[in-house]
């Protein structure tokens, strides 16, 4: 039987594969850091392939800084880590599908990308704004680096960069570093139709933007920068006291962002789509003259640009259709405002108003577009942020949270038109995105499910938290906002999702002769009962094969004792595994008889080699569209 390989995909491997496919010829081989041969990438003829000149240089426009091309490494490495389930710590565990997780979110991000890759909807993060005393994440620095950093004292025991100073020569690129890695690991994650929304204020919004840029690339997303009036009383900076800080959006280009403010029919300002005034006759812009196509009062398509001798009527009828050019009372061949190439983008915002036998066209605001200025003082982050946040977490200590209402509208602009949407949030915090999540399905009755990932880390020194970390603070508010949220709603609560699956990054379930087997002697292999950790449960088991097979970490779990030993099923036989080391060929031919698409058991669990013939031959008799692996 095939064994699981029990660790997060190698996305560098995979991509090789993916450029190989394309062009073969770039294909080479490299020694590892072990010696042994892989396959590698001629970057030389990669770039000479992609280009119909020569390539003799190495000038590109790029966002660069020291550190960038180890983040990037960093980001396809693969990783022996899983997660682990903790029930007790969890809220309706058996019926929930969202979830926390804890750890540090690059590896938590690698462990997701099989079974959440392209099923994101939303991700929305508020990481460190790197103003010299943040937190932020450690990556793979060069040895000498590693040394300087050691030597400052800005590293803690646990191996994090855990401030990050000015005066350290690396400000900007430490951070930037950070970002980049997880970002690319993040982009996986995102649907085709997906959005990122990006929480940032003006020390690395610069930097930020490139980023998002390179790595969601630009013809292909839409990259908008909103300013978010965050604190009406201001923040003392030099000469300028800074109320904002802003979101950016990165959205396809076809994607369309709905604002929460619908705008009524009376409030709408509208005005003639036909131009006026100097250089708004035909003559001036050809392409400006064509029909508005109108269909029972509603405005239904647009017409070729016309030629230069054809010379119609202010509106021409064929049978029901109405065809509409922009011609003045007084005869006059005027121009719309809109070329045809791009009037196809604006047709929410006109409307056809009946005139004289005929048809005005008129241009007016778009029903819920989105502004680049976020002025409402339910975005100040101490009267909907902090409040709101020590309201439900007394004593939590938890400080400048985001407002939970500019959280709630920028989930609201990219999910209102996908109830059932996942959003992501891998710099959780307080788990404001978690509220906003909830509150929001409350109203209008969505299905919307949430990934919270948060690293442990302890909460400020000088605060007066009762709480031993972040986490703790997080996982609280979720379940205080969860129950308040079904009392203010109450009959229109029911059935909504305010719990939650809580799982913690630990490193592998399975000892070191799992992966370098070949190390051990036969002997010691032969001491060996099993080769996976003591201290490891059925579920965490259960959970390791869920990652690898790539299957959501919230399906529906049950389990139930057969023939004396627990068997466990995911979503009504997604997969049946039984972890005991004692499994009998009643329980084998019960699983297979249930036909799961995928099972799994222990390596250990059969005596020897005969034993597992036995089982991969019950399953080709009983179930043979099974997947049968063993740990």
């Amino acid at each position: 039987m095939e064994k699981m390989r029990m660790e997060s995909i190698n996305m560098t491997e995979k991509n090789i594969e993916k450029i190989g496919a394309l062009f073969p010829n770039v294909i080479t081989e490299a020694k590892d850091e072990n010696g042994k041969l892989k396959k590698a990438i001629n970057f030389a003829l990669l770039k000479q392939i992609l280009s119909d000149e020569v390539v003799d240089s190495n000038e590109a426009y790029e966002f660069s800084w020291v550190g960038k091309n180890a983040s990037v490494i960093e980001a396809g490495k693969p990783i022996k880590k899983t997660l682990r389930p903790c029930k007790s710590e969890s809220k309706e565990w058996d019926t929930t599908q969202n979830l926390y997780i804890e750890g540090d979110n690059l590896d938590v991000l690698k462990l997701l990308q099989e079974s959440y890759l392209g099923n994101i909807k939303m991700i929305y993060i508020d990481p460190p704004y790197n103003t010299g005393r943040n937190l932020i994440y450690r990556n793979d620095f060069s040895q000498d680096v590693d040394t300087f950093l050691d030597e400052s004292g800005l590293v803690s025991e646990e191996g994090r960069l855990v401030s990050n100073p000015r005066t350290y020569g690396r400000f900007h690129s430490a951070w930037s570093s950070m970002m980049y890695s997880r970002l690319m690991v993040a982009r996986n994650l995102l649907a085709k139709d997906g959005v990122l929304v990006c929480a940032i204020d003006e020390n690395e919004q610069a930097p930020l933007m490139m980023m998002l840029k390179e790595i969601f690339c630009e013809g292909n997303y839409e990259h908008v920068c909103v300013s978010v009036v965050h604190n009406p009383r201001g923040v003392q900076g030099i000469n300028f006291s800074y109320t904002h800080e802003y979101a950016i959006f990165v959205y396809p280009s076809n994607g369309k962002m709905i604002s929460d403010r619908q705008i009524k029919e009376e409030d709408v300002s509208w005005s003639q789509l036909r131009n006026w005034g100097g250089e708004s006759e035909r003559t001036d812009a050809k392409n400006c003259f064509y029909p508005v196509i109108v269909s029972e009062g509603s405005i239904v398509g647009f017409g070729d640009v016309c030629p230069d001798d054809f010379h119609p009527k202010q509106t021409e009828w064929n049978d029901k259709l109405a065809y509409v050019y922009p011609i003045d009372r007084s005869g006059v061949e005027r121009k719309w405002r809109y070329a045809r190439q791009s009037v196809e983008s604006i047709k929410d915002m006109l409307r056809a108003r009946p005139n004289d036998g005929g048809f005005e066209i008129e241009i007016g605001k778009q029903t819920g577009i989105q502004r680049t200025i976020w002025v409402d003082k339910r975005y100040d982050a101490n009267e909907y942020g902090t409040k709101i946040v020590n309201s439900l977490v007394p004593n939590g200590g938890f400080t400048f949270p985001k407002s939970l209402w500019t959280v709630y509208d920028a989930v609201f602009a990219a999910t209102s038109q996908c109830k059932d949407a996942i959003i992501l949030d891998f710099f959780s915090g307080s788990a404001t995105t978690a509220h906003a999540v909830m509150q929001l399905n409350s109203e209008d009755g969505g299905k919307r499910k949430f990934i919270m990932v948060q690293l442990p880390e302890k909460c400020e020194e000088e605060s007066l938290s009762m709480y031993s970390n972040i986490c703790e603070i997080g996982k609280e508010r979720i379940r205080c906002a969860g129950e308040k949220i079904k009392a203010d709603q109450g009959i229109k609560a029911i059935g909504l999702d305010v719990g939650f699956r809580v799982l913690k990054l630990d490193s592998t379930n399975m000892k070191d002769v799992y992966y370098a087997a070949d190390q051990y002697s036969q002997g010691l292999l032969a001491t060996l009962v099993s080769n996976i950790k003591e201290d490891r449960t059925d579920l965490d088991l259960l959970f390791g094969c869920l990652l690898e097979w790539g299957l959501p970490l919230s399906l529906p779990h049950t389990s139930e004792v057969i023939d004396e030993v627990e068997v466990h099923t995911i979503n009504n036989g997604d997969l049946m595994a039984c972890f005991s080391q004692n499994i009998s060929e009643t329980v084998v031919k019960e699983i297979a008889k249930r036909q799961p698409l995928r099972a799994v058991f222990r390596d250990n669990s059969f005596a020897n080699s005969p034993e597992k013939i036995n089982v991969e031959e019950i399953f080709k008799l009983m179930a043979p569209n099974t997947s049968v692996k063993v740990l």
